[in-house]
């Protein structure tokens, strides 16, 4: 029998293999209701709806652009008040308005608040020559002060008259007494006496005289009878092997 020739196994290039392409393959599609793959979930889809037949209407809606004024609303057009500023005049005397500065505003009472009462004086009448009214300082009206007020009750008044001559010192200087002439009472007499307070010497407690050290003269720090004292070390002299030792001769 004849033997049969082993073949080796050959590998696959994928430029050698003539396939078809991605877009030979008709997958369904993904995409909208219609032919939609059945493996996957569909999404719900809206549309917008058909004009059914030709329908006229005598009144068509504006568009999206349509401008509407900002200064309607939905009462009507807006009630603020517009200002406008005119053209200059040709004849510059045809308005003749004070400027700002002829305005006083300072002087005008504030509304809603209450008036104080205001007098003037008139104007002297074409019948004062043989007006018989007195004038304001033809009239005497009583004093004010003291007790001469005859409508209405006054205060007690007191004056001081001078002194009388009659029968005093004034008659003879001689007799006139002196300051140490009056046996005056002490008012300690009659009165409750008043603390007297007298100043002392100095006097000095009995004690040691001798010198006695002042409060800076201590130094209580220095002091460690009474605590535990820390170790204290201290460096020693160095000395070298090759120094001869001192020698005193006795």
């Amino acid at each position: 029998m004849p033997q049969e020739v082993l073949k080796k196994p050959q590998i696959m290039i994928a430029a050698r293999e003539r396939g078809p392409g991605p877009g030979r393959y008709r997958l369904p599609s993904t995409v909208g209701c219609e032919a939609h793959d059945c493996t996957r979930q569909v999404q719900p889809a809206y549309s917008f709806g058909r004009l059914e037949g030709r329908v006229h209407f005598k009144d068509w809606s504006p568009g999206p652009a349509y401008y509407i004024d900002p200064r309607i609303t939905r009462t009507g057009m807006d009630g603020t008040p517009e200002y406008s500023l005119l053209a200059r005049q040709k004849d510059l005397n045809t308005f003749k308005v004070p400027s700002p500065g002829l305005y006083s505003p300072e002087k005008v009472h504030p509304q809603g608040e209450r008036h104080a009462p205001q007098y003037s004086i008139s104007a002297r009448t074409k019948m004062r020559r043989i007006d018989p009214n007195p004038a304001p300082n033809q009239y005497t009206l009583p004093p004010i002060i003291g007790s001469k007020q005859p409508n209405k009750p006054a205060a007690p008044a007191y004056v001081m008259t001078n002194r009388t001559e009659i029968g005093s010192y004034l008659e003879d200087l001689c007799k006139t007494p002196g300051p140490g002439k009056y046996n005056a009472t002490h008012p300690n007499v009659n009165k409750n006496m008043a603390p007297l307070y007298s100043i002392r010497s100095r006097s000095y407690a009995p004690g040691d005289t001798t010198k006695k050290p002042g409060p800076g003269a201590h130094s209580p720090e220095k002091v460690v009878i009474s605590r535990v004292q820390p170790p204290k070390y201290s460096l020693g002299i160095r000395h070298s092997e090759f120094t001869c030792p001192l020698i005193a001769e006795g």
